[in-house]
């Protein structure tokens, strides 16, 4: 068997409320979320009683007198350090991970499946949305990016590569294989060309921070969903409309 090496990348970022003076976030390449801790310092600290400046410990039989610690200033020094790794829970690429409203628990997402994790448990996860089917042959879409809601810690949405997204709501059921919504704008079929699947896989999808809208992104435009309102978005706004003329050059070049 031979171990196809992870590639040294960063996926996805995500930072997490700050609760103390440093900063944490999340971070992932394609098999592996971590959790870091990032911090500065300004100050140290001299005049240890039981180890030296360097670090080293001191004989207890050599101290003849207490020294009382002074704090110290010195040259800024910003230390980024891992604290937790969450691995080996996804057979595919992660494309997304987003944070959850409680602080508590976050998402991962690759191409078939959505994982739960809570920060503080690095060796299990609940999986929260599969699609993979039975025979790989009959694979018809994939998830290409997953958001939880601003707000609401149940809810969350995740698009696919057929320019769906769909909204799930884990109080209904612990495996969201069934939507709660799905927004999809028809198509109109005077306009569809071999291309219209390929431009309509949606890249990235948020929340907007009052959580009471959607914001999707695919090849050409950038679409905005009300919640209320799953039949056609509120706002379409075309992107790179210039590249529509030369879809089948960028197809033949493999952009």
């Amino acid at each position: 068997l031979k171990s196809l090496e992870i590639e040294e990348k960063i996926n996805k970022i995500r930072w997490l409320k700050r609760k103390n003076p440093a900063h944490f976030l999340l971070s992932t390449n394609d098999k592996t979320v971590k959790l870091w801790k990032v911090s500065e310092r300004d100050k140290r600290v001299e005049g240890y009683n039981l180890k030296e400046e360097s670090g080293q410990l001191r004989d207890p039989s050599t101290i003849t007198a207490l020294r009382v610690p002074v704090i110290k200033p010195m040259e800024l020094m910003v230390e980024a350090s891992p604290r937790r790794i969450f691995a080996n829970a996804h057979t595919y690429h992660i494309n997304s991970i987003s944070v959850n409203s409680d602080q508590e628990t976050y998402l991962s997402a690759d191409d078939l499946r959505i994982n739960l994790w809570h920060l503080e448990i690095t060796d299990q996860s609940f999986n929260i949305v599969d699609i993979k089917p039975a025979n790989m042959e009959e694979l018809t879409e994939v998830i290409t990016a997953a958001e939880f809601h601003p707000t609401e810690c149940s809810v969350f949405v995740y698009s696919s590569s057929k320019g769906t997204v769909r909204l799930c709501d884990m109080r209904a059921s612990a495996l969201c294989d069934k939507h709660s919504k799905l927004f999809e704008e028809p198509e109109d079929p005077t306009n569809r060309s071999f291309f219209s699947e390929i431009i309509s896989s949606i890249s990235d999808v948020k929340f907007s921070h009052n959580g009471r809208y959607l914001i999707s992104r695919d090849y050409l435009s950038v679409k905005v969903w009300d919640l209320h309102m799953d039949t056609k978005p509120v706002e379409t706004y075309p992107v790179h409309e210039y590249l529509r003329s030369k879809l089948c050059s960028l197809y033949e070049n493999d952009c």
